[in-house]
């Protein structure tokens, strides 16, 4: 099912050969400007006229009201509140780890500089609808700005035509379950465009940062918005990256490409191994499994699409090479001797290492975040966690002995510069 590309040798230009999937953001522009400019100018009635085109419902409000958050979370299922808060518990603990520590550094005698991390103020966090329900989403965004200290935060998630209007039910009792008390029925590019810019009709104020996954017009959205607000990134469809070799288990292999490829068509699944047997098993299994899933002909249009490919390489180091030229959102490692892999890795989302760490356990309850690069971005970008919501702040402390240290530097810098007025500044400061 899996097409199969082998290579005797690496080319110099790497990405002719990776699988990629198809997807402009860029095309998707001048939609999106549109829609957002809709919002900006008709505010409710926009995103109202937006919900009806695209998710074939018009809400009864696009707040929701406090007594059905407070209903959902009644309503839910022992057993799924429960595997939220576990969790919800280990990703606050994951996120914790990723708050910088201030620091104080003594640049002289009276020369201090104290560097402290300070959270925005407002966020707003998009949850997408569509094919499945992403409870998992609400927590991955809503627990990283907790764990920064954002006091303000609003989420958005598509009406549901299922639900009269509203989002999901498990999306609001998770809201709930989380305290996110600013939930709103709304989606796609109208979302991002009314968290940027605010909607006074029904007392959206702007936000400061936007965050969480989406679609191609989700992301083209963003982009657009990127400069008004902060943006974690343009998250495009999900992607696997298998870096194995012989030693690896065929069957939990392919397992891991099918559980991607169930998210969407577009996903993609990448195997890269040095060992043609090994991707023979894998192709087999694969056959075997996929038509027994619930979503097989979405996993089938994933794993036949050019985005998705097994690719047989000469060496475990060319798999490591071609690994890092992908910069896979989720690269998974099973091979003999995983760690040595590990240290040679350097552009990827999230590294998950051995047969016990597949990448479900990432989307869910691993306790690392689950909103990551796509597309290769993970060559320069993170994923998602507590410091997209803080901003790195200097406080500089120094006396007048401190100052004196440093008062000749400014005086003739500031000459050289033409900016006689700053040396002036200093200069004032010394004399009766």
């Amino acid at each position: 099912m899996l097409r199969r590309l082998t290579l005797a040798s690496l080319p110099d230009d790497l990405d002719s050969v990776l699988p990629r999937a198809e997807s402009d953001v860029a095309a998707a522009a001048e939609a999106v400007h549109a829609l957002i400019d809709d919002v900006r100018s008709a505010g409710a009635d926009a995103l109202l006229d937006q919900a009806e085109r695209f998710d074939r419902v018009r809400p009864a409000s696009i707040r929701v009201p406090a007594e059905d958050l407070a209903a959902a979370l009644e309503g839910l299922d022992p057993t799924v509140r429960a595997a939220l808060e576990q969790t919800i518990e280990r990703v606050r603990q994951g996120s914790a780890a990723q708050i910088p520590p201030a620091a104080t550094t003594r640049i002289a005698d009276g020369a201090v500089i104290d560097q402290r991390w300070v959270p925005v103020e407002r966020v707003g966090l998009y949850v997408p609808g569509g094919k499945a329900v992403y409870p998992s989403s609400v927590i991955m965004n809503a627990v990283a700005a907790q764990a920064a200290g954002v006091t303000s935060i609003a989420v958005a998630s598509p009406a549901q035509a299922s639900h009269d209007g509203a989002p999901h039910p498990t999306i609001l009792a998770t809201c709930a379950l989380l305290g996110v008390d600013e939930v709103y029925a709304m989606g796609g590019a109208g979302a991002i465009g009314a968290f940027a810019y605010g909607v006074e009709g029904i007392g959206l104020r702007r936000v400061d940062v936007v965050t969480g996954p989406g679609n191609v017009f989700v992301a083209a959205a963003k982009r657009a918005v990127a400069g008004r607000v902060a943006i974690d990134a343009e998250a495009g469809p999900t992607e696997i990256l298998v870096l194995a070799d012989d030693t690896a288990n065929p069957e939990l292999v392919a397992r891991d490409l099918i559980s991607q490829a169930e998210h969407d068509e577009l996903a993609g699944s990448v195997l890269v191994t040095d060992s043609a047997k090994l991707a023979d098993s894998v192709d087999e299994a694969i056959a075997r499994i996929v038509p027994l899933t619930k979503h097989s002909d979405r996993i089938r249009a994933a794993l036949t699409g050019r985005q998705s490919a097994s690719v047989v390489v000469d060496s475990l180091d060319s798999a490591v090479r071609l690994a890092n030229a992908y910069a896979a959102e989720h690269l998974q490692i099973m091979t003999a001797d995983a760690d040595s892999v590990v240290e040679q890795i350097v552009n990827a989302g999230v590294v998950f290492v051995g047969d016990a760490s597949p990448v479900a356990l990432g989307d869910y309850a691993a306790g690392s975040n689950h909103v990551l690069p796509t597309g290769g971005t993970a060559r320069f970008a993170a994923g998602l966690n507590a410091s997209v919501f803080l901003r790195s702040q200097q406080v500089v402390r120094y006396t007048m002995q401190g100052l004196a240290g440093v008062r000749g530097a400014i005086e003739t810098l500031a000459v050289e510069e033409d900016l006689p007025a700053h040396g002036e500044a200093v200069t004032a400061r010394f004399e009766d």
